[in-house]
């Protein structure tokens, strides 16, 4: 994990913590662990944890530069970004959401192991969250990756954000064309494309890319749609 404090002071010019350290070769081996037996995901190999999924998470602060006081990772899996993003900012309340009840164990047993304090892992799907008090237009920040087209992920997402909060979408190589084509179901959510920031991460060809919505306006209350249908009729 040495390598990882080195590309995280290259890529962000912040200096990870011995404790911080030890955070992540914890997760990184019960990941592995864990992986053996359930699947969780495709990414086996250290190298691969340690650039696709650690420093891949810990991108989203070329974007986040304040610390939120609430965070919500929507299809977080096996906690990515929401847990390498909570090790870093500790103070924060984090809100991790999955439909994968194997997934949720997972994310379960790693905030107990590293002792994060202030996490709620869900199981539930984004339609419903953004639907219900305790969560709708409650958080600072929501962020996900590869979760769904951008037309999607914006009714999944915009609606669990405070007005002058935000939405933070990892992206591939598809990011600028996404974008594109979520230009009205951003403005119909109350968002505003505020930037789209191209991503080189060490050793790896793919273009990534962040994007960024701020909300601007209050979401719709029909919005998000039942269970199922943001997917079937995109916005």
């Amino acid at each position: 994990m040495e390598k990882l404090a080195q590309e995280v002071k290259t890529l962000l010019g912040i200096s990870l913590s011995q404790a911080q350290i030890a955070a992540f070769e914890c997760y990184q081996q019960q990941l592995i662990e864990w992986n053996a037996k359930l699947n969780l995901t495709a990414i086996r190999d250290e190298e691969g944890i340690r650039v696709k999924h650690f420093l891949d998470s810990l991108s989203c602060l070329m974007m986040i530069d304040n610390p939120p006081k609430r965070l919500i990772d929507v299809g977080t899996g096996g906690g990515f970004p929401g847990i390498p993003l909570k090790i870093l900012m500790p103070g924060m309340q984090l809100t991790l959401v999955e439909s994968v009840g194997k997934k949720v164990r997972f994310c379960q047993h790693i905030v107990d192991t590293l002792k994060l304090e202030n996490v709620l892992v869900i199981q539930a799907r984004a339609e419903e969250l953004g639907q219900s008090e305790n969560h709708r237009e409650k958080y600072d920040w929501a962020v996900a990756r590869a979760v769904a087209n951008l037309p999607i992920l914006a009714e999944y997402l915009l609606p669990l954000v405070r007005i002058k909060g935000a939405v933070l979408a990892q992206k591939g190589h598809s990011g600028p064309m996404e974008a594109h084509k979520a230009e009205n179901a951003i403005r119909l959510l109350g968002g505003h494309l505020r930037q789209l920031q191209q991503l080189t991460l060490p050793g790896i060809v793919e273009e990534r890319y962040l994007i960024v919505i701020d909300k601007v306006a209050a979401s719709p209350a029909k919005y998000p749609r039942r269970v199922g249908i943001p997917s079937k009729n995109p916005l």
